[in-house]
């Protein structure tokens, strides 16, 4: 087998491996492409069988090492975009009808009318003044 032979043969590696990559959705078979295709350039170099070898393990093994565990860390984190009611928390909004504990008011929320409660009971809001969202509670968004 000559070095043409060689390195094509790693690159048809390289291609193999990235099927199970597509299919199967792990991370590590397309490490070990990018380590086929390596040991292809060292192929292409000139590099012997036992050098192609070392540059695909080496190239892995480094691949497996480093990416891996940063990969993980990133799919355990939550996404930092907060959607939904989980948006409108922390948001201020304008008092539209007077706001207390007993859950009367009514405030403008991001473009919408809500109703709103104070969180502390004794405390009331008055039309105009802008309060901050702390919570919503099914259709009712809990104000201070």
């Amino acid at each position: 087998m000559n070095d043409i032979d060689a390195w094509v043969w790693w690159l048809v590696g390289a291609a193999g491996l990235g099927i199970p990559l597509v299919v199967t959705a792990m991370p590590e078979f397309g490490m070990l492409s990018v380590g086929a295709v390596a040991a292809a350039g060292a192929a292409g170099l000139g590099g012997g069988v036992v050098v192609q070898v070392l540059v695909f393990v080496v190239v892995s093994v480094a691949l497996i090492a480093v990416v891996r565990p940063i990969a993980a860390r990133h799919r355990t984190q939550r996404p930092e975009l907060a959607t939904g009611i989980e948006a409108l928390k922390g948001r201020q909004a304008l008092v539209l009808e007077r706001v207390d504990g007993s859950g009367g008011g009514r405030i403008k929320l991001g473009g919408e009318i809500w109703s709103a409660r104070a969180l502390d009971g004794a405390q009331a809001y008055e039309v105009g003044q802008e309060v901050d969202v702390v919570d919503i509670d099914g259709a009712t968004a809990i104000v201070m």
